[in-house]
C-alpha cells in the first residue's frame, strides 16, 4: 500500500507542487515559517539520494572518465554561462540575477534520474553524472557564484562551502553508508526515500512561494520567463553537445536532461542561508523546480516517443 502511495506521489509530483504553491500564494502565512526548515528538507532529500547510490557507482566513475568529465564540464559551464547571459540580457534586478546565477551554478538534481528514466535514456549514466556533479559542488558552486555574482553582492566562498557540506555532502554520505551497511533492510523500505525526497522538494518550493507571495505577483512573470528560457536552452545546448561529440541516442537524452535539470533546492537553501539580505534570490530556485519538472517531463516523453519511432523504423528496414 505504502509503496503504491510513494509511486503515485512521485508520478504526480508536479501536480502536488503546483497545488501547494497555489495554497502558499493564497495563504502565505501558513507556509512562511517553513523557510526555517528548507535546509532540513533538502538534507532529507539528499539522504534519500544517497541511499540509491552504491559503492560500485564510484568504481564506474573511474571506468568511464571521458564521458563523465564531459557531463561535469557541461553541467558547470552551460547553465552558469546561460544564467549570466540571461541576467545581462534581461537586465535583471540584483536579487533575481543572483538567484538565477545560483541555480545555474548548482549541481544536477535528483529529478534528472527520474526524467532520464521517462526518456528511456541511459539511467546508469544519469546517476553517475549526478554523483559526479554533486561531489564537485562544494568547490565549484561557490567558486562560480563568487566569479559571476561577486561584483553585485558580497559572496563568502567559505560560508557557501560549509552550507553545501552540511546539506549535500554529509546527508548523501550518510545515505551511502546506510545503504552499504543495511542493504537488505533498506531494499524493503526503499520506496520511503523517494517519497521523502519528493515531499521535501515540494515543501521547499511552497515555503519560498509563501515567503515571496507578494513579490511573485509583481515580479513573478519576469522570473518565470527567464527560468523557462534558462531551462529550455540548457536542455537544447546539452543535446547539441551530445550530438557534437557523437554520443548514442540514449546518452544524448541523458546528457541533455542532466545539463538542464538543476538541484534548485540547493539554490534556495544557499539563498536563504548565505544571502538573507537578498530575499528575492531564493525565488528563481523555487520557480525553476516547478518549471524543470514541467518542461523536463514534456522533453523526456518526446525523446522516448522519438526513440520508439527509430526502433520501429530500424525493424522495418531489416
Amino acid at each position: 500500500m505504502f509503496r503504491k502511495i510513494s509511486h503515485y506521489i512521485e508520478k504526480y509530483l508536479i501536480i502536488i507542487i503546483l497545488f501547494l504553491s497555489a495554497c502558499a500564494l493564497r495563504y502565505p502565512n501558513a507556509f512562511k515559517g517553513m523557510t526555517n526548515y528548507t535546509a532540513l528538507f533538502l538534507a532529507a532529500a539528499m539522504f534519500g539520494m544517497g541511499t540509491s547510490i552504491e559503492t560500485r557507482d564510484f568504481k564506474n566513475l573511474l571506468k568511464a572518465p571521458k564521458i563523465i568529465f564531459l557531463g561535469a564540464l557541461c553541467q558547470y559551464t552551460i547553465m552558469p554561462l546561460l544564467a549570466l547571459g540571461l541576467s545581462v540580457l534581461f537586465k535583471l534586478p540584483k536579487d533575481i540575477a543572483l538567484g538565477v546565477i545560483l541555480v545555474g551554478a548548482c549541481p544536477g538534481g535528483t529529478a534528472s534520474n527520474v526524467l532520464s528514466h521517462i526518456a528511456e535514456g541511459d539511467l546508469a549514466y544519469s546517476v553517475l553524472l549526478t554523483v559526479a556533479s554533486t561531489l564537485l559542488a562544494p568547490i565549484v558552486t561557490p567558486l562560480l557564484v563568487y566569479l559571476m555574482a561577486g561584483s553585485i553582492v558580497e559572496v563568502s566562498f567559505m560560508s557557501m562551502f560549509i552550507s553545501i557540506i552540511k546539506v549535500i555532502v554529509i546527508p548523501v554520505g550518510l545515505g551511502i553508508v546506510t545503504n552499504t551497511l543495511l542493504k537488505s533492510k533498506i531494499k524493503k523500505i526503499d520506496f520511503i526515500f523517494p517519497l521523502i525526497s519528493s515531499m521535501a522538494i515540494a515543501l521547499i518550493i511552497a515555503a519560498i512561494v509563501g515567503l515571496n507571495a507578494e513579490k511573485i505577483m509583481t515580479s513573478g512573470l519576469l522570473v518565470f520567463a527567464v527560468v523557462i528560457i534558462h531551462n529550455f536552452l540548457g536542455l537544447l545546448v546539452g543535446l547539441g553537445v551530445g550530438k557534437l561529440v557523437g554520443l548514442n541516442y540514449d546518452k544524448k537524452s541523458t546528457l541533455s536532461i542532466e545539463v538542464g535539470t538543476q538541484n534548485s533546492g540547493l539554490a534556495v537553501v544557499l539563498a536563504n542561508t548565505n544571502f538573507a539580505l537578498n530575499p528575492l534570490a531564493a525565488l528563481p530556485g523555487a520557480i525553476f523546480s516547478v518549471v524543470q519538472n514541467l518542461i523536463g517531463s514534456i522533453f523526456a516523453h518526446y525523446r522516448a516517443s522519438k526513440r520508439e519511432k527509430k526502433l520501429e523504423e530500424a525493424e522495418l528496414n531489416i
